[in-house]
């Protein structure tokens, strides 16, 4: 009996013992490798790269940021679904994390199942835009000219399924049906070009690439995206105070784990990567390129993912769009 005894406190010191390490400051042991969807340079990787320098000093190992681009960031997703669930792996990703699901036949994850969210990260409004040439100066006049006009008016956006393309989506069927052609671009960076160029009418542009062309005198704003103006370009209205009422389309990024990675480092992570967005330079810094730090509870960030997708899968499905 005492062997028995003996056993069974020596079994529950071991199951113990990972928590416990965890909350002597065990966890990291190693760097962590934090996947970015999306190649260096583009907006996921700068959220990334932001709060790399600032994670790495609160959890006092190196943060190794690791670009897995292609396939509409669903192989650097795959990547990190797939990696072991001990806190070393870490995939911070846009929007596309659960709109993938919505415009994609196959997908080789599942935004809800496969990942343990750990915060939302910031949020990023758009600008609706038009090129000089369009004689609109609102949303109301967009909205009239583009009925008066069904399938002469394009769009452009960064390709099928993306932010860009599903917010315009979502402007088209909240306007009443607006028969606006979608034009898909291999990236932001040609869909910009050609819409200053004038080859493509309108563009739901991100403040980020929006306000330069803006200020330059090259394109027209009609209205941000977000329910609330962006303090980055305070004295544009948003859409929603346009003449739609509730009208929001937000891209945002997030930090998530591999499915069944311990809470205690889902907690650990959750709590430095919030500081670290609080950090007066890192705040200022976000809110200058035009997007809100967010860092919400690991819950309440996988609610709003499940939201976004029933959401988006909306605005496919009145759109009549079918999954590729």
């Amino acid at each position: 009996m005492k062997i028995e005894h003996t056993t069974g406190i020596i079994c529950a010191l071991l199951a113990a013992a990972p928590s416990a390490a965890l909350a002597q400051g065990g966890y990291p042991s190693k760097p962590v490798r934090v996947v970015v969807p999306s190649s260096a340079g583009g907006g996921t990787d700068i959220v990334a790269r932001i709060i790399a320098p600032r994670l790495t000093e609160r959890l006092g190992q190196q943060i190794v940021i690791e670009n897995r681009p292609g396939a509409g960031t669903m192989i650097g997703i795959e990547v990190a679904a797939k990696s072991p669930p001990d806190g070393y792996t870490v995939l911070v990703a846009p929007s596309t994390l659960a709109l993938n699901a919505v415009v994609f036949k196959k997908v080789p994850y599942d935004a809800a199942r496969d990942f343990a969210p750990i915060t939302q990260l910031v949020s990023s409004t758009s600008i609706l835009t038009v090129h000089p040439s369009v004689p609109v100066r609102t949303v109301k006049e967009l909205i009239a000219f583009a009925r008066s006009r069904p399938g002469q008016m394009n769009y452009a956006s960064a390709g099928t399924g993306t932010y860009p393309h599903m917010t315009m989506e979502l402007f088209n069927s909240s306007a009443g049906g607006l028969k606006m052609v979608h034009i898909p671009y291999k990236g932001t960076a040609p869909a910009m070009i050609d819409l200053l160029a004038g080859h493509v009418s309108v563009m739901a542009s991100t403040i980020l690439t929006g306000m330069p062309q803006i200020r330059a005198g090259r394109l027209r704003p009609l209205g941000i995206t977000s329910l609330k103006r962006s303090a980055a370009a305070p004295e544009i209205p948003t859409v929603a105070e346009s003449g739609l009422p509730g009208f929001e389309s937000v891209q945002w990024y997030g930090a998530a784990a591999p499915a069944q990675t311990p809470k205690e480092i889902v907690a650990r992570l959750h709590t430095e990567m919030v500081r670290v967005l609080q950090v007066p330079e890192v705040k200022e810094r976000f809110i200058a390129d035009g997007t809100d730090p967010v860092g919400n509870s690991p819950e309440e960030f996988g609610r709003y993912i499940r939201d976004e997708i029933v959401k988006w899968t909306k605005v496919a499905r009145d759109a009549g769009m079918k999954p590729e």
